[in-house]
């Protein structure tokens, strides 16, 4: 175990409290969230209530608890949802230590991609801190899912001297679906996080869409908030990107993947899989590598 812990770079927070106002796309309701800086080794953390009911929800895979097409974190009876975008605009810039106090439970959607809160903590500028920051090496393949929804962890060449963290997404609707097969790559840095993944938008087929509004979900979502696909292809945007569904999917793997606590240093490919799978990743590798994320809150 000792050999698959390694220390990767210094830890790091933000320089100042910044915000993100919006609304939840599930439950329509408004919301402003703010990110503060938090000292070494204190991880991610959303703080929800006020006075008496105030509750610290720690952003680790053991909170989580499944819900259908996002990531939602509980702690007794109170709760965070769809945190992945934030989750992975942190990652994404290797923001570790950082206190999110939530106006309401649902983060706000926004474009439906990291781009806003990206811009936001790149405007309260980062930190470097004296505390290492480690991180897992993946030493052996791990599998999870079926042949058909899989995601793979394999180790990475030269991980010793060149840890990396490369992350790539296999999207296939069917060949009837208006969504391409289409897949897409990536080493994730903050560089490449912030230039070709940050601004992928989150995407819904139009019957979907609208079955979730007969449900009395997302009433105040429209075509600016995220991707409606219809029969001919995207309603009122055009793509950022030919494969941004692919590219989107990679981000919420940024995202999910932030809730193990630590670098997951390895090549990770996923095949026609979601947030439930990529949680699902994380809890094998600790494992298969004989590790608990108690070991880790402070790596």
């Amino acid at each position: 175990m000792l050999n698959e812990l390694k220390a990767i770079r210094n830890q790091h927070t933000i320089a100042d409290a910044v915000e993100v106002s919006g609304f939840g796309y599930w439950s329509g309701r408004d919301v402003t969230i703010q990110f503060q800086p938090s000292g070494p080794n204190t991880g991610i953390s959303f703080h929800v209530g006020s006075g008496s009911t105030k509750v610290v929800i720690p952003a680790t895979v053991s909170n989580r608890v499944e819900v259908p097409r996002r990531t939602n974190l509980r702690v007794g009876q109170f709760g965070v949802d769809m945190v992945e975008h934030v989750m992975a605009a942190l990652a994404g810039l290797q923001i570790d230590n950082c206190n999110i106090l939530c106006s309401s439970q649902e983060m706000p959607g926004c474009d439906g991609s990291s781009f806003t809160f990206v811009e936001a903590l790149r405007n309260s500028g980062k930190v470097e801190q004296d505390a290492v920051r480690k991180g897992l090496v993946v030493s052996r393949s791990v599998r999870v899912g079926t042949d058909e929804s899989w995601i793979l962890a394999q180790p990475v060449s030269d991980a010793v001297e060149h840890p990396e963290t490369v992350l790539q997404y296999n999207l296939d609707y069917g060949s009837d679906c208006v969504i391409r097969p289409q897949s897409y790559r990536l080493a994730v840095t903050p560089q490449s996080f912030e230039a070709e993944l940050a601004s992928a938008r989150t995407f819904v087929l139009e019957h979907e869409a609208d079955e979730m509004r007969s449900q009395g979900l997302g009433l105040r979502v429209t075509t600016d908030d995220l991707i409606v696909f219809n029969s001919d292809g995207p309603v009122g945007t055009k793509l950022r990107f030919s494969n941004e569904c692919a590219r989107h999917k990679v981000l919420d793997m940024v995202g999910d993947f932030a809730l193990s606590g630590i670098e997951l240093i390895g090549e990770f490919e996923a095949f026609r899989a979601g947030h439930h799978l990529n949680a699902a990743l994380i809890r094998e590798l600790f494992t298969a590598h004989n590790l608990s994320q108690s070991m880790l809150c402070c790596a």
